[in-house]
C-alpha cells in the first residue's frame, strides 16, 4: 500500500511539471489566437448568414411545392365531387322521370299522382308537356305570378319537341318566376312531349361554395406568410384570393418563367410595384385537359428577418469581442496558472478512476453519515448490483447487522468475515482506514478482498492431502495385515479339513467356518483399500458432453419415474471435451444416484453445464433432505457415510477422480433445502499429448 502511494505520489509530480511546460502561452501568442478566433467567428457567421438563406430558399421551395400540390389535388377532388353529385342527381332524376314515362303512356297520371311521385321522391317539380308545349300535367298547383316568365319552356325544350333527343339534362337554370336555381332534366314522349322533374340547386350550389377554389385560397391566405393565390390561364384570372399586386407586369407575366416538364412546377424571386415575393407557379390539369396554372406568393419577411437577426448577431459578436478581448488580455495570465492546476487535477484524478476501476479488490468509500460516495467495478460485481444503485445507499444495508457490527467494533483495520451475498456464501477480507477531505469531514475507505474461492482451494488442498495419506495408510496397513491374515485364513481351512474334535463336531464346524468367512470380509476390505490407494491410469477421449448426459437421464428413468422424481438437463454450454469418459461417468452416476437417494418423492434433481474461460463447470442440485452442517465437512473422508448400507467409498473415489483430472469439487447443503454439487474442470485434460 505504502508503495502505491509513493508511487502516485511520483506520477502526480510529473505530470505537474509536464502541465507547467506544456501550456504555457505568450502574450503575442495570446494576440494571434484572438485574431484568429475572431476571423473565424466573424466568417462563421457569414458564411451561416449565405447557408441560411440558401436553406432557406429551398425550404420555401419544398413547402410552396407541397401547397401547391395539396391545393392541386383539393381542387381536383372538388371538380370531382361536384360531377359525382350532379351525376347522382341526373341519375335519380332520369330514373324518376323514365317510371313517370311508363305510367304515362298507360294513361295512369294525374296531377295528384304526380304530387305524390314528386313528394315521396323529394322532386321540387314534375311537369307534363305536349309537342307544342302546352303543359298536360303538374305536380303543384298553378300560381300566377306578376313578374314575366324569364324564358320559355319551348326554348329550353325545344330539342325534344322537334324530335332531336329523347333524354335532355337542361342542368343548372334559374327559376322561371321565382329566385333561385334548379336542375333540371326532360325526357321525350311518343308523341314528343317532354316529361320534365326539376329540384332545388340550393343545396348544390352551396356545397360548390363550400369546396370551390375561391373558399379554399380564401382560406389559405389567412396564413400571414401567403400573399397571394390565383388560378389563371393564358387569358383570364378564373380564381384569385389574398393581396393581389396592380402592376399590369403581375398578370402579363403568369407563367414566371420554364415550367418543368415532368413536375409542372417552377419558382422565382419576383417583384412588382413595391411587393416582393417568393412566387411559385403549378399548372393545373384535370382529366388530361390543363384548366390553367395556379400561383402563390410568399411573403420574404421571415428571410429578412433572418438576415436582420445574423447582421445583429454578427454586430453583437464583434462589440462583445472587443470587450471581452480586452478583458481576458488582463485576466488570461491569471487564469492560465487555475487552468493548470485544474488540468492537473483532472489529470491526476483520471488516473486515480483508472487505478480504482483496474483494483481487483472492492472499495467502497463511505462519509460521515455512513452513505455511500465511491464504489469501483469491483465492489459492483461482488455485491452483484450495478454501480449506480450503490451511490447514496448507506453500508449498513449492504450486508446483515451482524457482519456490520463485526466490522464496525473490531480494533483491529483488517477484519474477517462470513457472510452471504445474494444467497451466496462468501468469505471476505476487510480493511477499513478513515482519513479527513478537504472540507473536514471524515470518510472511511472499506477494502473488500474475497476470499471465497482461495478457502475452497485450500479446503481442496487439505482433502486431497488427506486423501493421499489417508491413502498411504490404508495401503501400509493393508500389506500389513494381509500376509498374516491368508495364514490364517489358511489354518483354519486346513483345519476343518483334517481335524475333527470328539465332541462338540458342530460348534467346531461352525466356529472355522466362521473364522475362515471373516478372513475372506477382511481380506475383501483390504482390496479395496489397495484399489484406492493405488494411482489409476487415466484414459482421456474425445467426447460430447451432452450426449453423455441424455444418456445418464435415459439410464435413470424408470428409477425417477418410479420415485417421482424430476431429471432434468440443463446445458448452457455444449460442446467436446477430452476426459476418462467412463471415470466421468462414474462420478456423475455416484452422485445422481446420491441426489436421488436424498429425495424420498416428488422432488427435482438438476444437472447444468456451463463454461467458464477455458473450465466446464458442471453442478448437480437436488430438493432432498440435504447434508447437516456437523457433517458437511466430512462427506468426502474415507469409509464415512450417513447411509445404513453405505461404504463410504463413493464420494471418496469421486474426488479422486476429480483430482486426477486436474480439476475441484466442493458441496453447499442446507438441512431439508437440498444440495448442490459443483465441479470444475479443464476442459481438456492437463496431460493430453
Amino acid at each position: 500500500m505504502e508503495k502505491n502511494k509513493l508511487k502516485i505520489g511520483i506520477l502526480k509530480k510529473s505530470v505537474k511539471n509536464n502541465l507547467k511546460n506544456k501550456f504555457k502561452i505568450g502574450p503575442k501568442s495570446l494576440i494571434l489566437i484572438f485574431l484568429a478566433v475572431t476571423i473565424l467567428i466573424l466568417s462563421s457567421a457569414l458564411t451561416e448568414l449565405y447557408q441560411s438563406k440558401l436553406e432557406l430558399f429551398d425550404l420555401m421551395k419544398a413547402q410552396s411545392h407541397s401547397l401547391l400540390e395539396s391545393i392541386l389535388v383539393s381542387s381536383r377532388n372538388a371538380l370531382l365531387a361536384n360531377e359525382n353529385i350532379e351525376n347522382e342527381i341526373k341519375s335519380r332524376l332520369l330514373n324518376n322521370a323514365n317510371m313517370i314515362k311508363i305510367l304515362f303512356e298507360h294513361n295512369e297520371i294525374s296531377n295528384k299522382t304526380l304530387k305524390r311521385i314528386a313528394e315521396e321522391n323529394k322532386l321540387y317539380r314534375i311537369n307534363i308537356f305536349n309537342n307544342k308545349g302546352e303543359k298536360l300535367f303538374q305536380s303543384h298547383k298553378r300560381i300566377h305570378f306578376e313578374k314575366d316568365p324569364k324564358f320559355s319552356p319551348k326554348e329550353k325544350l325545344k330539342p325534344i319537341f322537334e324530335n332531336m333527343t329523347d333524354t335532355l339534362i337542361i342542368g343548372l337554370k334559374e327559376a322561371r318566376y321565382e329566385d333561385g336555381y334548379r336542375f333540371v332534366v326532360a325526357v321525350a314522349t311518343k308523341d314528343n312531349g317532354a316529361i320534365v322533374l326539376n329540384v332545388n340547386a340550393d343545396k348544390l350550389l352551396d356545397f360548390r361554395k363550400k369546396i370551390g377554389f375561391g373558399v379554399l385560397m380564401k382560406n389559405l391566405t389567412r396564413n400571414p406568410g401567403i400573399v397571394y393565390l390565383l388560378l389563371q390561364d393564358s387569358s383570364n384570372v378564373l380564381a384569385a384570393a389574398g393581396n393581389l399586386p396592380q402592376s399590369d407586369e403581375f398578370y402579363n407575366r403568369p407563367f414566371g418563367g420554364n415550367v418543368n416538364p415532368d413536375t409542372g412546377f417552377t419558382w422565382q424571386i419576383a417583384k412588382y410595384d413595391s411587393l416582393e415575393v417568393f412566387e411559385s407557379f403549378h399548372v393545373f390539369n384535370y382529366k388530361n385537359k390543363e384548366i390553367g396554372i395556379f400561383r402563390a406568393g410568399f411573403s420574404l419577411a421571415p428571410l429578412d428577418k433572418i438576415n436582420q437577426r445574423i447582421i445583429r448577431r454578427i454586430v453583437i459578436i464583434g462589440i462583445i469581442l472587443i470587450v471581452v478581448g480586452s478583458l481576458v488580455f488582463s485576466f488570461i495570465f491569471f487564469r492560465q496558472h487555475y487552468d493548470l492546476l485544474e488540468k492537473q487535477y483532472q489529470t491526476i484524478e483520471t488516473y486515480s478512476n483508472k487505478i480504482l476501476n483496474s483494483i481487483h479488490d472492492a472499495i467502497i468509500v463511505t462519509d460521515e453519515s455512513g452513505k455511500i460516495k465511491i464504489a469501483n467495478p469491483s465492489a459492483s460485481k461482488l455485491l452483484g448490483t450495478e454501480l449506480e444503485n450503490l451511490h447514496g445507499k448507506t453500508f449498513r444495508s449492504l450486508f446483515e447487522e451482524k457482519v456490520c457490527n463485526e466490522i464496525f467494533s473490531s480494533d483491529s483495520r483488517i477484519v474477517q468475515i462470513d457472510c452471504k451475498i445474494n444467497e451466496l456464501h462468501k468469505n471476505l477480507l476487510v480493511s477499513k482506514t478513515q482519513f479527513v477531505d478537504e472540507y473536514g469531514n471524515y470518510n472511511t475507505i472499506f477494502v473488500f478482498r474475497d476470499l471465497t474461492e482461495l478457502k475452497k482451494l485450500q479446503e481442496q488442498i487439505q482433502r486431497k492431502e488427506r486423501l493421499v495419506a489417508m491413502g498411504e495408510l490404508a495401503s501400509g496397513i493393508a500389506h500389513e495385515i494381509r500376509n498374516p491374515l491368508n495364514a490364517i485364513g489358511t489354518i483354519a481351512q486346513q483345519l476343518n479339513k483334517d481335524f475333527e474334535p470328539v465332541e462338540n463336531k458342530d460348534e467346531y464346524k461352525t466356529l472355522s467356518n466362521l473364522v475362515y468367512s471373516e478372513v475372506r470380509r477382511i481380506n475383501k476390505s483390504i482390496q479395496n483399500f489397495l484399489k484406492f490407494a493405488r494411482p489409476e491410469e487415466i484414459n482421456p477421449v474425445e467426447f460430447n458432453i451432452t450426449e453423455l448426459l441424455q444418456q445418464l437421464k435415459q439410464q435413470y428413468l424408470p428409477l425417477t419415474s418410479e420415485k417421482r422424481i424430476n431429471l432434468k438437463i440443463e446445458e448452457e454450454w455444449k460442446g467436446k471435451v477430452f476426459w476418462d469418459k467412463d471415470k466421468i461417468k462414474q462420478v456423475l452416476i455416484n452422485l445422481i444416484q446420491n441426489s436421488i437417494d436424498a429425495i424420498r418423492n416428488n422432488g427435482t434433481i438438476t444437472v447444468s453445464t456451463q463454461k467458464a474461460e477455458s473450465d466446464i463447470i458442471i453442478k448437480i442440485t437436488d430438493n432432498g433432505e440435504g447434508i447437516e452442517s456437523d457433517k458437511i465437512d466430512k462427506i468426502f473422508n474415507l469409509y464415512f457415510t450417513t447411509k445404513a448400507e453405505g461404504t463410504g467409498l463413493g464420494l471418496s473415489i469421486v474426488q479422486k477422480i476429480i483430482y486426477e483430472h486436474g480439476g475441484l469439487i466442493y458441496v453447499e447443503s442446507e438441512k431439508n433445502k437440498g444440495t448442490t454439487f459443483t465441479i470444475k474442470l479443464p476442459i481438456e485434460y492437463l496431460n493430453r499429448k
